[in-house]
């Protein structure tokens, strides 16, 4: 797990806040998303994560042409989704749309393949809520198989099938670098297992070591499907500022609004500053406060769970774009550097 450990950044292209207070137009946030993601880049993040989403509070719904635009603009880093709706989308053109994407950014480019926490892209793309599951089963199988990038023979009930037909153009490297995103379900963990495929674990409550039975489970899972050993990383909410109550006091209220905002639609109730105080601590969701606090968590919960890369998902709301640059300005040059040093002491 230390040797190599990386440390990423997500975002689902939260639309911000301008300096009057106003909410910034889409097309400025994705703008917004490319220059964070250069910066992140500069300052030694290993991974940029994109969220795709159909909604109006979050800018992101192609993360492969964001990427792309970040490719052009970057040497390092690598550039991903966080996560690909699959289950509304075709296989064949996720994968064309990220081998094209490896293509321009010389083999940087990754793919969390997952279900989403919304269900925008179901109607949009006329897909039945009914067959969720189902959905999802399929395209992921279909989809493990174009990672050979052979000949490809599928047959199912969700698309047309296949006979002995290759995808283009395949990676230069023989293998796009694609992870299963899972919540808590031990289905979807015992899934990624089968295909053998890196797991990504969506932390965004709760205490994280919660989620350690569900990572033995996936390594059993996988010796259990005669695979070999893949990594695990953790997608986690957080910020970063000079102290702890400077990063907590300008996360709050826009974590507060996006809270109230998607709790409307799902029946939540109201968040306290108290209850957000509590997820922020030293074993909650939320990785919030100065780099040594922020640092010292990661190291727990990378330490706890065998991981070998952890991602911030550092957009808030609508956390202000200057604020989300200092943001990724102190992970990158003071967090990451911690964190690295703290595991391999």
């Amino acid at each position: 797990m230390t040797d190599g450990f990386e440390l990423g950044l997500d975002t689902f292209g939260d639309v911000t806040l301008d300096g009057g207070g106003r909410p910034l137009p889409q097309a400025a946030v994705i703008r917004n998303v490319v220059e964070e993601a250069v910066l992140a880049d500069e300052v030694g993040v290993d991974f940029i994560g994109l969220g795709e989403h159909h909604r109006p509070d979050f800018a992101i719904s192609a993360p492969d042409v964001v990427g792309a635009a970040i490719a052009a603009r970057t040497s390092r880093i690598h550039i991903g989704s966080a996560v690909t709706v699959l289950s509304s989308d075709d296989p064949v053109r996720v994968f064309q749309r990220f081998s094209t994407l490896d293509a321009v950014s010389g083999g940087r480019a990754e793919v969390i393949l997952g279900r989403g926490s919304f269900i925008e892209s179901f109607p949009l793309f006329g897909f039945s809520l009914e067959d969720y599951n189902l959905l999802f089963e399929e395209k992921l199988a279909l989809f493990a198989a174009l990672l050979d990038e052979g000949p490809v023979t599928w047959s199912g009930t969700t698309r047309s099938p296949l006979e002995r037909q290759r995808v283009h153009p395949p990676t230069e490297s023989g293998r796009l670098k694609t992870w299963v995103g899972v919540g808590g379900s031990p289905d979807s963990v015992v899934r990624a297992a089968r295909h053998g495929l890196p797991l990504t674990m969506a932390i965004i409550g709760g205490e994280p070591m919660r989620f350690q039975p569900l990572v033995e489970l996936y390594r059993r899972a996988l010796e259990e499907h005669r695979k070999p050993a893949q990594p695990v990383a953790a997608h986690c909410p957080g910020y970063v500022a000079d102290t702890d109550e400077q990063a907590r006091d300008e996360m709050w209220p826009h974590y507060a609004a996006m809270h109230a905002r998607i709790g409307r639609e799902r029946g939540w109730p109201p968040l306290t500053r108290q209850q957000f105080d509590a997820t922020a601590g030293p074993d909650g969701a939320l990785f919030v406060g100065s780099p040594e606090t922020v640092a010292t968590k990661i190291v727990k919960v990378a330490k706890g769970l065998g991981l070998s890369r952890f991602d911030l998902k550092y957009s808030t709301g609508t956390l202000p774009h200057e604020r989300l640059k200092a943001c990724i300005e102190l992970y990158g040059r003071k967090v990451a550097p911690m964190v690295r040093e703290q595991l391999l002491a």
